[in-house]
Order: structure tokens, then C-alpha cells, then sequence
């Protein structure tokens, strides 16, 4: 069942078109990062959703309930969403406990404590509940914010980029335990990111936006590898375009000789465009007669990136191989994927 469904929303602020057209699904329990440089249109859907923002034309329902479009609008405090947003949104004079049951509504005390003690149990803060907002870390500020979110058991959570204020140590550790919470309650989630990064990490789906549009949606995987142009191609990591001739149905002539797909292309023998290649895709030896010189390498841990200069082109290379060295001559050759085609 879709818990979330968007369809040919538009959205105008001041005489401004920010949102053009979007259709999006969230099916139940998926959670949705709306991805893409500021300014871009995420938020202001984001805000749409939560009933914080008009729109223009289109429909927004969820779990089948229309609450913006056909002349209706649902106001945000009827439309059972829970949101977080990246300042924790806590009030300081509240205790944890007041802050996590400010929401919760026809509880009587006893069925309030239990609730209260789930929260504190499902955020990890158990014993906490005493203590005020400043009393606590940024971390714990923003699993209080979640708590208190989930404590009333929304059809719907919006996160607004909530990882932002939160220390780089432990971010990557946050976004995994709040995941696997939301997981857990079968919570469906929209969140709000300009970091793929982070949407890699916290996200089922991707919608990678592009001037109020969403130029595609769906798993991060196949945005990655089979991204529908150069601007998808590009803001989710490092690319490069080899130009290319089909030989056949699955095999490409390229500066790198023949480049054998592991899917059917897309595009008949004869055609001539470029080919997608990930510096992960390359692969390297040692050849002292090879076409590849390195002219730059630089360590990243468990892996080092190359620039790899063969003929008039520069290659961006990453393997886990240390041991070249700028100067160094060698052979390339690409590992077996789907090829992407533009």
C-alpha cells in the first residue's frame, strides 16, 4: 500500500514556480530522500506534505486521503504527519519527558507513562527523562526530537535535514540507529538532504531534484549506475565520459579498446556517443608498455584515487591498489557492467 502519493504537484511563491509537476510514491515503510542542491524545490514539498505550504495544482494523499488538491486543503495539525527539523525544535522549558508526550493526545497517566517509557526505550535514553533540552548532547537532542515525533504514531514522518547540527563523528552512527528505528515501526519517511551521502546511508529511494523538477526517482543503486542524463550522473559521484562507438549488441569500441557490456545497449551498432564509466569501473595493472601514465594519486584510506592521463584524456581512477606512483605507466581496462550510453 502507498503511504504517500504525489501527483503532478506545481507549486508559486511570490510569482515564483518552485515546484514543476512532481509525481512521487512512497510505498509503506520505504523511506524517501529528497535530494539536490539548495534552492532546488525539496523543502518547499517537504512543506507541502506537512500542509505548511499551499500548492498550485496537483494532489497530495496519504494512505489514500486527499489533503491538498481539488480545492481542499488539510491543515497541518489534521493531517497526522510527524516532523523533525535540523534545530531539534525542542522547547527548553519542557523536560525530556514534557517534550516527548507534548504531542500525545486521549492517554490516560498510566497508558502516557508506558508510552513515554517506549520512546525513551526505542531512542536509547532511558533514565532521561528528568532532564532538560540543554541539559543534553546534540545527539540526544535530536533522538528526543525523533521520540517525540514517533509518540504519537504519525501516518507520516518529514525530516528536515536532521542530521545537519549533529557532530561528524557520530552522524554516520545516528543516521544508521534512527534508520533502523523507523524500520523497526514500519514508519514511513520523507527526508530532506543535500548530502548523497547521507541519502546513500539513511535512504531506501532517491528523488534527485533539479530546478523544481525530479529529474528520477528510485533506489540509490540504480540512480547510480544507470542515471537518466549527465546532471544525475554527476551529483551522485565522480564520472567519466569515453567516446564510443556499438559494435554490437553488447560490445563498444573506446579509447580503451573494446569495452564488453553486461547488459544489451541501448543504442544500435553504428552508433556513436559517450560512455559512462565510474573511476571504480576502471581497472589497472602494471605495464611498462601501457597507454596510462598516473599523473597524480591521492590516499584515501582504504583506497587511493588516480589521474590517469592516455592520450589526450585525463581518467579518474579509485582501486584499493597503493603501490603506483605518479609516472608510472599502465594498462587499463574496464570491469563488466551495464553500460550507460549518452
Amino acid at each position: 500500500m502507498s503511504t504517500l502519493t504525489i501527483e503532478q504537484v506545481h507549486s508559486d511563491y511570490q510569482g515564483q514556480v518552485i515546484l514543476r509537476g512532481l509525481d512521487l510514491v512512497l510505498h509503506q515503510g520505504e523511506i524517501a530522500a529528497l535530494l539536490g542542491p539548495s534552492g532546488c524545490g525539496k523543502t518547499t514539498l517537504l512543506k507541502a506534505i506537512a500542509g505548511l505550504q499551499p500548492i498550485s495544482q496537483g494532489r497530495i494523499s496519504i494512505n489514500g486521503r486527499l489533503l491538498s488538491g481539488d480545492e481542499l486543503f488539510v491543515p497541518s495539525e489534521q493531517r497526522e504527519v510527524g516532523m523533525i527539523f535540523q534545530d531539534y525544535a525542542l522547547f527548553p522549558h519542557l523536560t525530556v519527558a514534557e517534550n516527548i508526550l507534548f504531542g500525545v493526545k486521549g492517554l490516560n497517566k498510566a497508558a502516557r507513562q508506558a508510552r513515554l517509557g517506549e520512546m525513551l526505550a526505542l531512542v536509547k535514553l532511558e533514565g532521561l527523562g528528568g532532564r532538560y533540552p540543554h541539559e543534553l548532547s546534540g545527539g540526544q537532542q535530536q533522538r528526543v526530537s525523533i521520540a517525540r515525533a514517533l509518540a504519537y504514531e504519525p501516518e507520516l514522518l518529514l525530516l528536515d535535514e536532521p542530521f545537519s547540527n549533529i557532530d561528524a563523528k557520530v552522524r554516520g552512527e545516528m543516521m544508521v540507529e534512527i534508520r533502523e528505528i523507523l524500520k523497526q515501526r514500519g514508519v514511513s519517511a520523507v527526508f530532506v538532504t543535500h548530502s548523497k551521502d547521507e541519502a546513500f546511508v539513511f535512504a531506501d529511494k532517491l528523488a534527485l531534484f533539479k530546478e523544481g523538477r525530479i529529474a528520477q526517482y528510485g533506489n540509490a543503486e540504480s540512480l547510480y549506475g544507470a542515471p537518466v542524463d549527465k546532471y544525475v550522473a554527476e551529483f551522485l559521484g565522480q564520472v567519466n565520459y569515453l567516446s564510443c562507438e556499438v559494435k554490437a549488441s553488447s560490445r563498444l569500441q573506446t579509447l580503451l579498446g573494446e569495452v564488453q557490456s553486461s547488459s544489451i545497449l541501448p543504442k544500435g551498432a553504428g552508433y556513436r556517443g559517450e560512455m559512462l564509466l565510474r573511476p571504480e569501473q576502471i581497472q589497472m595493472t602494471e605495464d611498462k608498455q601501457g597507454e596510462g601514465t598516473i599523473i597524480a594519486r591521492r590516499f584515501l584510506g582504504n583506497l587511493c584515487h588516480y589521474s590517469i592521463l592516455i592520450g589526450k584524456e585525463t581518467l579518474a581512477v579509485r582501486s584499493p591498489l597503493h603501490h603506483f606512483s605518479p609516472g608510472q605507466k599502465v594498462a587499463l581496462s574496464v570491469t563488466p557492467h551495464p553500460a550507460v550510453l549518452f
